[in-house]
């Protein structure tokens, strides 16, 4: 981990570190590159083909679950807008690939962003007062996926799952799902194992 247990140790024997951030940011991917200094670093993998191909399958498998939704809302984490513009550029490349593998059309997408605080304007438009603007037009039913997470954490159970489902709900929605993290889905293991040799 980065910033936990057990950490990257500068002086362990590794030759090559695949941060699991998707999309490139001098916060995320930027502070393993300060440690791995002299290694081999995958600075992104936003438009790999088997990342994009176990990102559909997993919506995929959840709408087998939950039948298909009239829109899904693809939120990424969020950054101050300022400098951010490659970041915003890879998130959104993401999202249209995965809206071409799922042969979405193109009033039954989105992008958002998510995680903000502080004073700064950050990258737009926003997750929760999008959803939360929907419910009010009318918006029914919403799927929510979070590509630029590879597995589950406080930001896509707590912050989407719990908060902005609320949020949705009480402007008038009435069914909000939030599709998992690809986490342990066979397709991505699969995409990690290529990604990491290369």
């Amino acid at each position: 981990m980065r910033y936990g247990e057990p950490a990257i140790d500068p002086v362990r024997q590794f030759d090559r570190v695949v941060p699991l951030y998707p999309q490139f940011s001098d916060s995320a991917t930027g502070s393993v590159l300060a440690v791995a200094k002299g290694k081999e670093v995958v600075k992104d993998f936003h438009d790999h083909r088997m990342y994009i191909e176990a990102l559909a399958a997993n919506v995929r498998r959840h709408q087998q679950r939950h039948g298909d939704s009239p829109m899904l809302v693809m939120s990424f984490h969020g950054l101050p807008r300022r400098g951010a513009e490659a970041y915003a550029a890879q998130c959104r490349t993401t999202a249209k690939l995965l809206a071409e593998r799922l042969r979405l059309d193109a009033g039954a997408w989105r992008v958002t962003f998510q995680s903000r605080f502080g004073f700064a304007e950050w990258l737009r438009p926003y997750t929760q007062p999008t959803l939360v603007a929907m419910a009010t037009a009318g918006t029914k039913r919403v799927d929510v996926v979070c590509p630029g997470f590879v597995s589950d954490c406080l930001e896509t159970l707590e912050e989407i799952g719990i908060t902005a489902r609320k949020a949705f709900l009480a402007a008038g929605g009435r069914e909000f799902h939030l599709v998992p993290c690809l986490n342990e889905a066979p397709e991505w293991i699969a995409a990690l194992e290529r990604i990491a040799l290369g």
